[in-house]
């Protein structure tokens, strides 16, 4: 069970984040204080799922005691749980200009969203909150604003990178501040909390400028059809360099989903996106030559309801694609989102679109750091210790393993709710906290180890059964007892014959003298599962109740 940390402890605590990629909540404690730096989601797809977030019930307990929630970057997997988290955290938000921006119009048709006091940190920021002193360090990564947090106590600094990579030429916002993280590296750091994703690859993520010379050099090759480039809302640089590259060829570009209208909104008010030339709306790049048009969607992650999702099952209210028209996956894969995103692919080829992805031509870099990223960060904070999160145990395994092959003299690794000493000479697991996910089910926050969850789980497997037994006030049967059927059998002569033996097998339970109302229901349950795993194999959720007769 959670405890305060004293004014001798310093405390590292991820809930989210830490053994998967998404979801990230992390929780840093000292001085009975804590401070949450982000809080996002990952996407179901399942159940009626389709937001997952981490269970902060954990915290809860202390919500008085949390001083602020920190925000590292506005990716939905580190603040889009806010608009459904903050209600039980009630404490400020620390924020860039843009991320604050961001997280204000995805509040705004909240109710108590004037409740939420956002503290927007200019770059390259310091606050004191409580007893942590956090400094922002500005990275760059594929979305605008990104910072690592120096996080101090009396203990010494924590470096939590968030996402990031190093980029040389982001073409939107800042490079990476090396020079600061160098002399944070002199100050000494406890430990590096870092970024696992992209831990496979050899080299360097690569740069946005990159993709750019490549958009401008490919689309003058499409010269006929619609040409849709897929890519994430978030990643405003590269939706600059599709917009410059559609206008050099003649192309109108239009925008298709409201992530991607937001996130342009955001940037604009933020001032970034400046001389990009103006967007059309959807309805008028359907009534141009589709040769004239370029479509930016989102959904490059085959997410259930996005735009290309949509338009892939021919569902879109607006856009409908023709065989000869290109879409340009400018994205890379999940891990996760392989199934998804196959079956979408799947879907557009069957329509006779062209499918051009970062495997054809180099239309993709990614956000996160390859290897030589890695080892420069090492170089410029060498930490006593370095603690991978943002990632799955295969990344961050990997990134250990790194770590200590190139001058770190310790690595951790951690899962959620490992709870982390940082004080001292090298940080070491001192306890492990219950952690979970909690997601959004209709409108209501459910846990995802609900029974609401695992049985409607089993009604999708292995299907229901319903029956109402007429009965007296002493178990007497007193009528033909009613079965239905979801998901067991087909309709027909099968799942008559079912029903005759189900019916049958009612009726023989009936006329047994069992005493108790629960005696008679415990035996109908055992009979009629066996006699549906005998005929099928199968174990159906089985719902029998009483109905007493009015006589």
């Amino acid at each position: 069970m959670l405890t305060l940390p004293k004014k001798k402890n310093f405390w590292f605590l991820p809930l989210g984040g830490a053994g998967e990629i998404g979801m990230n909540l992390n929780l840093f404690g000292h001085n009975n204080e804590w401070i949450m730096v982000d809080c996002g989601i990952t996407f179901g797809d399942r159940l009626g799922v389709d937001i997952i977030m981490p269970d902060p019930s954990a915290i809860l307990e202390y919500a008085d005691n949390i001083k602020a929630l920190v925000l590292t970057h506005a990716h939905e997997d580190h603040i889009g749980a806010v608009p459904y988290l903050w209600p039980y955290l009630k404490c400020p938000v620390y924020a860039t200009p843009f991320t604050a921006q961001v997280l204000r119009q995805k509040l705004e048709e909240k109710s108590w969203a004037k409740q939420v006091q956002i503290i927007e940190v200019p770059l390259s920021g310091r606050v004191q909150i409580g007893s942590f002193d956090v400094e922002y360090i500005t990275l760059t990564h594929s979305i605008p604003e990104p910072n690592a947090l120096a996080i101090r106590t009396e203990h010494g600094c924590v470096l939590h990178t968030g996402d990031w990579k190093i980029d040389t030429d982001p073409l939107l916002g800042d490079v990476t501040n090396e020079n600061r993280l160098k002399e944070i590296g002199d100050e000494g750091v406890l430990a590096l909390v870092c970024d696992s994703t992209n831990v496979f690859e050899k080299d360097t993520a690569g740069s946005e400028n990159d993709v750019s010379i490549e958009l401008e050099k490919l689309l003058p090759q499409i010269t006929d059809g619609c040409v849709v480039v897929c890519c994430f809302s978030s990643n405003l640089a590269r939706i600059q360099s599709i917009a410059f590259a559609a206008h050099k060829v003649g192309r109108k570009v239009a925008l298709v989903g409201r992530s991607l209208d937001r996130m342009v909104n955001a940037a604009v008010h933020s001032g970034y996106l400046k001389g990009l030339p103006a967007f059309i709306t959807v309805d008028q790049a359907m009534d141009m030559p589709s040769e004239k048009v370029l479509l930016i969607s989102t959904g490059s992650q085959g997410e259930y309801r996005s735009a290309l999702a949509r338009i892939s099952q021919k569902e879109h209210p607006l856009v409908s694609l023709d065989s000869g028209d290109t879409i340009i996956f400018s994205s890379r894969v999940i891990p996760g989102n392989e199934r998804s995103i196959s079956a979408m692919q799947n879907r557009l080829i069957h329509q006779g679109v062209r499918l051009i992805t970062s495997h054809d031509e180099d239309v993709h870099v990614s956000g996160h750091p390859g290897q030589q990223d890695l080892i420069a960060m090492y170089g410029w904070i060498r930490p006593r210790s370095l603690i991978p999160v943002h990632g799955e145990a295969r990344h961050m395994h990997a990134q250990a393993e790194l770590g200590l092959a190139n001058g770190v003299p310790h690595s951790l690794l951690i899962k959620n709710g490992s709870l982390v000493e940082l004080a001292g000479d090298k940080p070491k697991i001192i306890d492990t906290i219950e952690s979970g996910r909690w997601g959004i089910d209709g409108k209501c926050l459910v846990n995802m180890q609900s029974s609401i969850l695992k049985e409607r789980n089993k009604v999708s497997v292995q299907g229901a059964i319903f029956i109402s037994v007429p009965v007296d006030d002493i178990c007497q049967l007193q009528g033909i007892p009613v079965v239905s059927f979801c998901g067991v059998v087909e309709r027909g002569e099968e799942s008559e014959s079912l029903m005759e033996s189900l019916q049958n097998i009612v009726r023989r339970t009936m006329r047994q003298d069992m005493g108790k109302e629960k005696n008679y229901l415990e035996a109908l349950q055992k009979s009629i599962k066996q006699e549906c795993n005998q005929r099928f194999g199968k174990k159906p959720i089985i719902d029998v109740h009483f109905v007493r007769s009015d006589t």
